[in-house]
């Protein structure tokens, strides 16, 4: 996520291979040396993720980070919580005129108001899939069959920007009403929830995100 340059985030000030950390482990190159993006580095991204509530929070802030980076919606992320109710779709999809424009007005989240209303559309739209269909979280692993895809790149350049599992999961998204869905930013949704590990071969947390994955 983020100016990982995953997911065609491009920085070039991000090396492309592992880098050597003071604790003496390899990362993944992107979150550098900024103790927040360390932490979610090695305790969040890439871990398989099966909540349907936490799924719809991952997505939702995927879609408020299109044109930034993820730190900058990292450093905002507890302040989104509070603006969105802890991001519960339950409460989002009754969002009405006069909050989304408590919303716009809240200078700790991003204030999109395309962005800030899309949220509330897919909130109506996960709220149908958990009522009617197959429930998010399902809908989403059965695509994986439940098991996340083991990708085992060297460097940030070989991991692509979007892949046809992604075109085909933000189609189905966009088909179902979710807003912000792009291919790119549901390959970054991917990796960040653990269906893809894409963290490198030599990062110390492939080898134990592709354990968690074994033991589900």
């Amino acid at each position: 996520m983020g100016d990982i340059r995953l997911a065609g985030r491009k920085d070039s000030g991000v090396m492309s291979g592992a880098l050597s950390h003071p604790d003496g482990r390899k990362r993944c190159p992107w979150p550098k040396q900024d103790p927040l993006y360390v932490a979610y580095h090695d305790d969040e991204w890439g871990v398989p993720e099966y909540d349907d509530r936490a799924l719809y929070e991952k997505l939702i802030l995927d879609g408020f980070q299109a044109g930034l980076s993820w730190i900058t919606i990292l450093r905002k992320r507890e302040n989104f919580r509070k603006a969105f109710d802890d991001f519960v779709p339950e409460k989002i999809a009754r969002y009405r005129s006069s909050k989304i424009e408590r919303l716009m007005q809240d200078a700790g989240i991003v204030r999109n108001r395309a962005k800030i209303e899309g949220a509330v559309t897919s909130a109506r739209a996960y709220l149908d899939i958990m009522e009617r269909g197959p429930g998010f979280s399902h809908l989403l692993w059965g695509y994986l069959d439940g098991r996340p895809k083991q990708n085992k790149f060297r460097s940030i350049g070989q991991v692509p920007a979007e892949t046809e599992l992604s075109r085909r999961v933000s189609k189905d998204l966009s088909q179902r009403g979710f807003k912000f869905v792009g291919p790119t930013i549901v390959y970054a949704f991917m990796q960040a929830v653990g269906m893809v590990n894409d963290h490198l071969v030599s990062c110390h947390r492939h080898d134990a995100c592709a354990k968690l994955a074994q033991h589900k």
